[in-house]
């Protein structure tokens, strides 16, 4: 596996996807081992460097990897890839690569939800979301939190409002530019709950954990993005109310133990939403219980319109 810039021990993508390198190896379906991209110029070095190593499948992890998978899986045509947030398409030509198995997460859906919940759990009416950068998996959860406090805001007739972003202005977006800097983190949240915003929802990887720093000081709550907070960032559980999980664990470890099986499926890609576990909205093991019984119901509710296709998410950031 190679990582993406945000490391290993990001608590967010790509620790999820490491896990399930190591359950498949926990498994006994795979020997695995990472190298870590501290730069986007260590994408094809890191990725070159595994293929000298014979591994028979190199897991690439972010859509920001999508060129470098692509260029080095034409270069190497024998050689197996699987990559994260993106599909199997070349970038440029968008045909197939036979040689690449993608892996999309329709996260809007599970943001969606969390909109709603923050809308419905804010005091001040006033709430935020920020990302790491202005790619596709980063708005797609920024969109769907944003959709989810507009459908708020329309059946209970409230004017909830959103900091930091407008799925119908995306250029007025507010990004750290980081998935590392905690210290910018912490600053564009310090800003937002200056603002009165009471409920945060970083979509940064390593640095959201600048926003939960800002929320202890500042007396806001978390919403996290990826892996269930309470697990991967343990220490911070106490102002997690929720988090949008993605299910990277799951699909790497049945994409490894496919390929260690002979069953790879290049030329193909995985889209995982509500209805198969590639999202959900999982309650903070420590405020969730503050979360009153018909929001939850509301909540499921919701859930069941999304994959049966009444509520309509519109992000332009979802897989197609």
């Amino acid at each position: 596996m190679v990582t993406d810039t945000g490391g290993i021990d990001d608590r967010s993508f790509n620790a999820s996807a490491w896990l399930g390198m190591q359950d498949a190896q926990k498994d006994g379906k795979a020997t695995v081992k990472y190298l870590q991209s501290s730069t986007e110029n260590d994408y094809v070095p890191n990725i070159t460097q595994l293929e000298g190593q014979n591994c028979k499948l190199i897991v690439t992890v972010g859509g920001l990897m999508a060129d470098a998978t692509d260029s080095q899986a034409a270069a190497k045509t024998g050689q197996n890839f699987a990559i994260v947030d993106n599909g199997s398409a070349d970038t440029k030509t968008n045909k197939p690569i036979a040689n690449v198995h993608g892996m999309e997460f329709n996260t809007a859906q599970g943001g969606f939800l969390a909109g709603y919940l923050a809308a419905a759990s804010s005091k001040s009416g006033v709430v935020a979301t920020w990302g790491g950068l202005n790619i596709p998996p980063v708005t797609i959860y920024m969109d769907g939190f944003w959709e989810g406090v507009q459908y708020y805001n329309h059946a209970k007739s409230k004017s909830v409002k959103v900091l930091g972003w407008d799925e119908t202005n995306p250029s007025s977006g507010t990004f750290s530019n980081s998935f590392t800097d905690t210290n910018k983190g912490k600053s564009i949240t310090d800003g937002f709950i200056n603002q009165g915003a009471d409920i945060v929802f970083p979509v940064a990887g390593g640095a959201g954990r600048g926003a939960t720093a800002s929320a202890k000081a500042g007396k806001a709550k978390v919403i996290w993005v990826d892996s269930d907070g309470c697990v991967s960032d343990s220490e911070d559980c106490s102002v997690f109310l929720a988090s949008v999980t993605k299910g990277i664990e799951t699909a790497v470890k049945k994409v490894v133990e496919d390929a260690a099986a002979g069953n790879f499926k290049g030329g193909t890609q995985d889209v995982l939403d509500l209805s198969n576990g590639g999202t959900d909205l999982v309650y903070g093991q420590q405020l969730g219980s503050s979360i009153p019984s018909d929001l939850q119901s509301q909540i499921t509710a919701l859930k069941a319109q999304i994959t049966g296709g009444t509520i309509k998410i519109t992000s332009p950031s979802q897989p197609k």
